[in-house]
């Protein structure tokens, strides 16, 4: 619940009043608690530490669940009941985005494709359903929020961290696919939030390690980038993320610190009237000019809701900090209180849990929507063992983190998958290729890292029978052939792929 506040008169009227007249005094205990209200920070280990549980029993908005938190179900039902037990309405959030990105899958790959195989599948029902089974599980195992879908629309080809996590390039289909996974995954039960607003796609940045700039105008936005907003707000979605996105026609401050863009534009012109999550306040495009403390508070004052933190500095001392600093700027009459308890009140409601967790049965939906995302070149030819993969490796960002990924995740727990040699920019052609059955080559966006393509030509002149694998977003052409794109490199990703290559997978 938002503690009561502690003033002589309505907060509206007295704090940021700078006319010179009396401003009532403010309970520190009482903004203490509403600070602590709009945090969602992480943690270590998979049980909740001493200070999370103490905190949740007193306020703290909710926690976020990362891949260091995951063993298993029953692991993560124990520990989102303790945290429950804390407190019954906190918030308990993960980014399982499904594809790439998945906390839940990150020991075997995910079971699902991810946004870019559902937009070239183009099956609004589809992606639908594939949103109501992602919160179907996710409600099973007591999560409440979801920090997906990703509502960016991929135009920089170059862009090193979204990729697979758009559903594609076009405004009006990722606006459509992105309100279908939404409307199914709230179906569910489970919150969904909208990332990043406004978008991420047109950047050559990862805002985890720079800030990203989108040289466009607002109306070019609204033409490109907004109308996936959009289309989710319209579709009932719980949040939205702000990205670490500076527009300098827009305003002088990043996206997640500008009251133009989360006030003026997301909730007045697109009338988003639910909750504003900010992207983690530690990723290096905000932190690395503002500070971490200093950017909770500027995301606040421009109309954030909740905080995240903790996704790689897990500790209660950053959970300190930033509290602290918003304490301060309320006391000092620079973050106005009501705008600090309407941003509690307005988290509070990622807490609830709407819709009592049903069946999460696999219908097949994902393996065939995963099959129909597949780009083929040229007949392939029959599979002959042993068979032998060159994974090609490239170091994952940070949002996908060390999740496997490869051909041989899709036939797991069979006999007959291939064996995979992880292979880098350097690495000399394994002898092995002359003496293997059949060859593949796996890829992860080629079209960004030229070595592969070379590595490709050179083992083509000693195995010109050798089987392109594209898992990213390239795609293959008529030049390329054999070879197939996957447009993503998850476990369904996988099966679809080998199933294309003739291998009967252990499940059939």
């Amino acid at each position: 619940m938002t503690p009561e506040l502690t003033t002589a008169e309505p907060v509206s009227d007295a704090i940021g009043d700078r006319s010179g007249a009396a401003v009532p005094a403010v309970d520190p205990e009482a903004v203490s608690a509403l600070a602590d209200a709009v945090l969602l920070p992480g943690f270590d280990g998979t049980e909740p530490p001493e200070w999370v549980l103490r905190r949740v029993s007193r306020g703290l908005g909710g926690v976020c669940l990362f891949s260091r938190n995951i063993a298993d179900p029953d692991q993560v039902r124990t520990l989102t009941a303790t945290l429950r037990r804390a407190r019954p309405e906190v918030i308990i959030a993960i980014d399982e985005e499904a594809g790439d990105v998945t906390r839940i899958d990150s020991a075997t790959g995910s079971r699902f494709p991810g946004a870019a195989a559902l937009g070239r599948a183009d099956d609004v029902a589809g992606t639908a359903e594939i949103g109501r089974q992602v919160g179907t599980v996710l409600a099973g195992l007591g999560i409440t929020l979801n920090l997906a879908p990703c509502a960016d629309v991929a135009l920089d080809p170059q862009n090193p961290v979204i990729g697979t996590r758009a559903f594609g390039a076009d405004p009006d289909l990722v606006a459509r696919h992105a309100a279908a996974f939404v409307t199914g995954q709230q179906a569910a039960g489970v919150a969904a939030c909208a990332k990043h607003f406004p978008g991420h796609g047109d950047t050559a940045a990862d805002t985890h390690l720079d800030l990203a700039v989108l040289d466009a105008s607002l109306e070019e936005l609204t033409a490109t980038a907004l109308p996936p907003f959009a289309s989710t707000i319209a579709a009932g979605v719980s949040a939205v993320m702000s990205g670490h996105l500076l527009v300098p026609s827009v305003d002088a401050l990043p996206a997640t610190l500008s009251r133009v863009w989360l006030t003026d534009i997301l909730r007045g012109k697109l009338g988003f009237d639910g909750v504003v999550i900010t992207d983690a306040l530690e990723m290096a495009a905000v932190a690395g000019t503002f500070g971490i403390a200093e950017a909770a508070v500027l995301a606040l004052l421009a109309g954030a809701d909740l905080l995240c933190l903790g996704g790689e500095d897990a500790g209660e001392a950053l959970v300190d900090d930033v509290r602290a600093a918003i304490v301060e700027a309320v006391l000092s009459q620079r973050l106005p209180l009501h705008r600090l308890a309407d941003a509690a009140a307005r988290a509070a409601t990622l807490g609830a849990r709407s819709v009592p967790p049903t069946d999460a049965t696999d219908d097949g939906t994902a393996d065939r929507l995963a099959g129909e995302a597949l780009q083929i070149a040229g007949p392939l030819p029959a599979l002959v063992a042993p068979m032998l993969v060159l994974r090609c490796e490239e170091p994952s960002n940070i949002a996908v983190g060390p999740i496997p990924w490869g051909l041989a995740i899709g036939a797991a727990g069979g006999p007959a998958g291939p064996a995979e040699l992880p292979i880098r920019s350097r690495d000399p052609i394994p002898d092995d290729i002359r003496s293997a059955g059949s060859v593949l080559i796996a890829t992860r966006d080629r079209h960004r890292h030229p070595w592969m393509g070379s590595l490709l030509d050179r083992v083509r002149t000693v195995r010109p029978d050798a089987v392109l694998v594209e898992m990213g977003t390239t795609g293959v052409g008529a030049g390329d052939a054999p070879a197939l794109a996957s447009f993503g490199a998850s476990r369904a990703n996988a099966r679809a792929a080998l199933r294309a290559l003739g291998m009967r997978l252990p499940s059939e």
